[in-house]
């Protein structure tokens, strides 16, 4: 279960920022998260809520934005957004292509008090 050290990784990266910004408590966390990053949302909530017990982050929320899957085509050089299971270009048909969004996961911003 890596989403354990996913919360644990959020919660060092986050908890510092909002004190030296003079938050006394994190309300809520917004992520992003690829479709195909292999974070599930639900287990890092789950995780979180139990790492953040006497923290600043206690009975934090998080609020989750999928990141779509999206490929930039080797040949005829578009990019698209596609579904999980694209095996080439829906453009050419191509299946020279590179991921460019969709496998990454990371926090995007914080509401504090």
């Amino acid at each position: 279960m890596h989403e354990l050290a996913i919360a644990e990784g959020i919660l060092k990266l986050v908890v510092p920022a909002a004190e030296n910004a003079g938050a006394k408590r994190i309300l809520e966390i917004r992520m992003k998260i690829g479709a195909l990053s292999g974070v599930f949302p639900e287990a890092v909530r789950d995780c979180l809520a139990l790492v953040a017990r006497g923290t600043i982050a206690e009975g934090v929320e998080l609020a989750v934005e999928e990141i779509p899957l999206k490929i930039s085509c080797r040949d005829c050089g578009r990019e698209n957004e596609v579904p999980r299971n694209a095996k080439e270009c829906p453009d050419c048909g191509s299946r020279n292509f590179k991921l460019t969004s969709g496998i990454e996961y990371f926090v995007d911003s914080l509401k504090v008090e």
